[in-house]
């Protein structure tokens, strides 16, 4: 009897794993259609009434309702307003998780002030809450990874926020190499880096020898000189938080000797020194809007992002670095705020979607609702930059990952 018993449990548990895995399949190769009074593809103007169709984790086809077709077989959903998915373009998730202990803050190792080899996908958690929390916001895509205290924290990524493993969730495994000037950067206590003369001597140092190892017909193979070889190399940019003025100058003044890639994060001072940083070229992405106005962030501006799109410079928002409670912001009140700041609808929604895509170098997959790209899309019940409104629904790679039944 216990081994008929046993055989009946044996089988369950095996047609169970097949009904799981079917539906998984299922799922992952939905065709779905999406329904929207507004739809902003971020390719053009809203499509009023308009439908994206999901196959294949793909977009299929965007339009109007009125001239596309809605094959059979397709699950339809509805939603006031329907966007790509949102992008955050700079946070810590994954790496700090929502308890604010020891066992889940992985964005900083105190080892040293220089530490470049340390690599995102090491430390990332894909199963983090903080990771699903901002997903049920509309965030699809994230660039994380460690923390802008220390002077090279270490290395980012970015992933989506679905998917049970490391590899499932990355679209890129090295984006950027985090770096921080000014007081975040100084080691205190006698150690060094303690002044910002020393902070930019190490960093020379750094590139000066990279640039004579790219050199060499056999270069280190150890992770530390790897790491800035791809910098050398202008295949990884360096993500510099900078935010007073003289630290953003100090960037750009690094950037033009080494001829290397940059990107500036947080710059709360950067509208001070707007022309200097339009003519490096270098993108900005923008501080929290809920950062505290301190130490070297004093004079952040909730219009900074404005400010700086108007003179062209290429900007996206982030939910940024959190020190304490709450862990993260998210990125759908920092485009709120401004819009509220000097940018229009359309221009703050793009911070968040195609410009961030842009920025990242991902805009040939992601940020936008055109055919081809992922089938990444947020659904709302109403104006998203609304205080009011909420996140109906959340597309994955063409995977429902997110739905809130009204």
């Amino acid at each position: 009897m216990q081994n008929v018993k046993f055989k009946m449990q044996n089988f369950r548990s095996i047609v169970f794993l097949l009904l799981t895995a079917c539906c998984s399949l299922l799922t992952a190769n939905a065709q779905i259609a999406v329904k929207g009074e507004t739809v902003w593809t971020m390719a053009g103007q809203p499509i009023t009434n308009g439908v994206v169709l999901v196959k294949d984790g793909k977009i299929e086809a965007v339009g109007p309702v009125s001239s596309i077709t809605i094959p059979a077989g397709y699950r339809v959903l509805n939603a006031k307003v329907v966007t790509p998915g949102l992008i955050d373009a700079h946070t810590v998730i994954g790496l700090n998780g929502y308890l604010n202990q020891p066992h889940d803050q992985m964005a900083l190792d105190g080892g040293g002030s220089v530490q470049p080899e340390l690599r995102a996908t090491d430390a990332y958690n894909p199963e983090e809450t903080l990771v699903s929390w901002v997903r049920e916001f509309g965030v699809t895509t994230i660039h994380t990874g460690h923390q802008p205290s220390a002077l090279v924290s270490g290395q980012t990524m970015v992933a989506k926020t679905w998917g049970k493993t490391v590899e499932d969730a990355t679209i890129v495994p090295t984006a950027m190499i985090m770096v921080t000037l000014g007081d975040a950067a100084n080691a205190g206590q006698g150690r060094s880096p303690g002044t910002r003369g020393k902070q930019m001597a190490m960093l020379r140092a750094e590139l000066i020898k990279a640039q004579e190892n790219a050199k060499k017909t056999e270069a280190p193979r150890d992770l530390r000189s790897l790491a800035w070889i791809s910098v050398i190399k202008r295949e990884v940019p360096l993500l510099i938080n900078a935010n007073k003025a003289q630290d953003v100058i100090s960037a750009i003044r690094l950037g033009s000797e080494f001829k290397i890639k940059i990107v500036f994060d947080g710059a709360a001072e950067a509208p001070l020194v707007i022309d200097d940083v339009k003519a490096s070229g270098y993108p900005v992405l923008i501080h929290p809007t809920m950062a505290r106005p301190g130490g070297d962030s004093e004079s952040l501006s909730m219009e900074s992002a404005a400010k700086l799109m108007k003179a062209g410079i290429p900007v996206a928002l982030q939910s940024g670095y959190e020190g304490y409670v709450p862990k993260t912001r998210v990125v759908l009140y920092e485009a709120a705020m401004a819009a509220a700041n000097g940018l229009s609808k359309g221009d703050a929604l793009a911070t968040i979607t195609i410009d961030a895509a842009k920025i990242l170098g991902l805009d040939k997959r992601i940020g936008s609702l055109e055919v081809g790209k992922d089938a990444d899309i947020a659904m709302y019940d109403g104006d998203p930059l609304e205080w009011t409104s909420h996140c109906t629904g959340t597309i994955i790679n063409g995977r429902v990952v997110s739905e809130v039944i009204r």
